[in-house]
């Protein structure tokens, strides 16, 4: 394992959210700020120059936003660049609607609200560099709430899931992790992992988050919505990164 630490870029058009984010970056010992952009066509610049590992962007940075930085990051890739490009995190507001969807479906490695905690932060960078992608309950809820779903339409290949690969894929939609999973199916976490694996294949799909555009584009997400947040005063769930098997 390599002892060089994680090369991250931020992007962002607010210059003090930039600082900030970079002395949060900046005070892990397993991470180092390489370079910084305002708008998506600098970044895609530092990027080229630095090959950073990860690259947390905010998706509406003017005048080129995130989402079409992360499109020309994805065409480079599918055009057979020598590199597979660095992982992305997006950056977003609560209202993440559609557009997550698509960055998503770009290839990013996830997203996260920009208030979110520091040392979630942190360890989403740290997921995502390990080939996880991010996954947070609240997110999720806001992003299949954003719009409404299509008219259902079962695909073939879902329809050939087991009657327990879809009790998993159903609970890793309501942004379940694999312990929970494991608690709430009497089985172990390896057997969840496992069966997680199996979904992504069978569906081919790429990770956990898109398990959840899967689901949003073919009208299983209304089943499979997350739990109502409980009143004030409950018990919160809290936010989580988990690895894509």
């Amino acid at each position: 394992m390599s002892d060089a630490p994680i090369r991250v870029v931020l992007a962002d058009g607010q210059r003090l959210f930039r600082s900030g984010l970079g002395l949060i970056v900046d005070s892990q010992e397993d991470m180092t700020v390489v370079g910084e952009a305002r708008d998506g066509g600098e970044a895609l610049a530092v990027i080229d120059a630095t090959r950073p590992d990860i690259v947390l962007m905010d998706m509406w940075m003017s005048p080129m936003n995130g989402l079409d930085a992360m499109k020309r990051l994805s065409a480079v890739v599918r055009r057979g660049s020598p590199s597979p490009g660095p992982r992305v995190v997006m950056l977003t507001d609560p209202e993440p609607g559609r557009r997550v969807l698509e960055a998503i479906r770009y290839g990013a490695g996830g997203f996260l609200l920009k208030d979110s905690a520091p040392e979630f932060v942190c360890e989403a960078v740290r997921t995502v560099h390990a080939g996880g992608a991010v996954l947070a309950a609240r997110d999720i809820t806001a992003l299949l709430d954003a719009s409404a779903d299509p008219v259902r339409r079962v695909p073939p290949e879902y329809a050939m899931l087991t009657e327990r690969e879809r009790r998993v894929f159903a609970a890793v939609v309501r942004g379940a992790s694999n312990a929970e999973i494991a608690d709430e199916l009497y089985l172990s976490t390896s057997t969840v992992k496992t069966h997680v694996g199996t979904i992504l294949r069978r569906l081919g799909l790429r990770d956990r988050l898109q398990i959840v555009v899967y689901a949003y584009e073919n009208g299983l997400s209304a089943e499979h919505r997350p739990r109502r947040r409980p009143p004030d005063g409950a018990v919160q769930p809290t936010a989580r990164t988990e690895r894509a098997g």
